[in-house]
């Protein structure tokens, strides 16, 4: 048991209770855990292998394959369920599920599956300890050869950064992770290949390297073709489309929007025809100054059955856009008052929401809300300072100038 290799290992290196209680257990408490009568937190756990001088897995012991079966369909069930669905408990339920578990872990994928879901929970639940933990599965996937859950260890720590809008970090990490995915296995299963290009291309993007964002994606297109595997092809032609409007390039917006429409039509994929639907009346507002079809349009997609919440922000953001162009500016504050950012955080969505804020300070200055309006444009344009220059930037600048006088 647990308490058993501890008093083993301590005993090796000739240590007393009180040198490795130090300063955060007690005498009494590291006896307890000693003589299984009590079990240690994973933050406990950490500390006791530290003063050991041994690694977490020293520690871990085993358990029977059942019983490790049965709890990883278990975690996988919980930690599958879509993020849309609502779970408030969802990471807590599985620290709960896995925790008891892993002072008993040893080798083998299930272990590994278990401490790395664990690691999640514990990072999203912000408490200690995970960093070794993910450590320690990330070592068992790379002698496994899983390049797959490796890979995906590798995005979630660059997601930490690239979550806290530190996108050159991000970056950076998720550079040193895939080099040394690259450099231990010899194959990489076609899936994890293609998100960590999918994931290089989100942060070329966001750190303004379009260019070899664009080569990244096309890299990417071209291996999914090759391999005739559609995976994330959505994903890769929407963040371009999304990329070119941001810096006014209409060509190539156009062009990746039409074949972002092919998917869609030859997928039946309701994502990608909606995201079109969303930039086709984008274009009738801010090109066309069509607003009338455009607020039409809005309508339709609004009142669709099949639209999904993610998208629900993104369209009634528009049709406030739509009304306030057409002067109905009583309509139009209503409309936009409604907006909440969805959970989105690469600079380019957030572009598009931080505007918000400009456009109901142009409906206030119409209603002649004057001090509003400018707080209100104030807001976008610092919103939007840490980014890098693209035209929505400057039309926030533009807007504070506007309802500034």
């Amino acid at each position: 048991m647990l308490g058993d290799r501890i008093r083993k290992l301590r005993k090796q290196k000739k240590l007393t209770l009180e040198a490795v209680a130090g300063t955060e257990l007690t005498k009494g408490m590291l006896s307890l855990i000693e003589n299984n009568k009590a079990n240690p937190s994973m933050e406990s756990l950490t500390y006791i292998a530290r003063q050991l001088g041994v690694e977490m897995l020293d520690l871990l012991g085993e358990v029977s394959s059942e019983e490790l079966r049965e709890t990883l369909e278990r975690a996988e069930k919980i930690f599958n369920i879509p993020f849309r669905q609502g779970f408030p408990d969802k990471y807590r339920q599985l620290i709960e599920l896995i925790e008891p578990h892993i002072g008993k872990l040893s080798n083998g994928y299930e272990s590994a599956r278990l401490m790395e879901i664990y690691s999640y929970a514990l990072q999203i639940e912000k408490k200690p300890g995970w960093e070794s933990l993910l450590d320690i599965a990330a070592d068992m996937f790379d002698q496994m050869n899983i390049s797959s859950n490796r890979t995906a260890i590798g995005i979630f720590r660059s997601n930490i950064a690239f979550f806290e809008h530190n996108y050159q970090e991000a970056l950076k990490i998720l550079m040193a992770e895939r080099n040394e995915i690259e450099a231990k296995h010899a194959y990489i299963e076609p899936m994890a290949r293609l998100d960590l290009d999918y994931s290089e291309a989100i942060l070329l993007y966001a750190v303004g390297n379009s260019e070899a964002a664009i080569e990244t994606m096309e890299k990417a297109l071209a291996y999914s073709k090759d391999k005739r595997i559609f995976y994330l092809i959505d994903d890769l032609y929407r963040l371009a489309a999304a990329h070119a409007l941001m810096e006014g390039n209409k060509k190539e917006k156009d062009y990746y929007l039409l074949k972002l429409k092919q998917y869609g039509e030859f997928a039946d994929h309701i994502s990608s025809i909606y995201f079109c639907e969303l930039f086709e009346i984008i274009e009738l507002i801010s090109e066309n100054q069509e607003y009338t079809k455009a607020l039409e349009k809005v309508e339709v997609c609004l009142s669709s059955g099949d639209l999904m919440d993610f998208y629900t922000p993104w369209f009634i953001l528009e049709k406030a856009k739509a009304l306030y162009y057409l002067g109905m500016f009583e309509e139009a504050l209503q409309s936009i008052e409604k907006v909440v950012i969805p959970d989105i955080h690469h600079p380019i969505d957030l572009s598009n929401f931080y505007l918000k804020e400009s456009y109901q300070a142009l409906i206030l200055m119409e209603l002649g809300r004057t001090e509003e309006a400018v707080t209100a444009a104030q807001k976008a344009v610092e919103n939007l300072e840490p980014f890098l220059d693209s035209k929505m930037k400057d039309f926030s600048r533009e807007v504070l100038k506007q309802v500034s006088g």
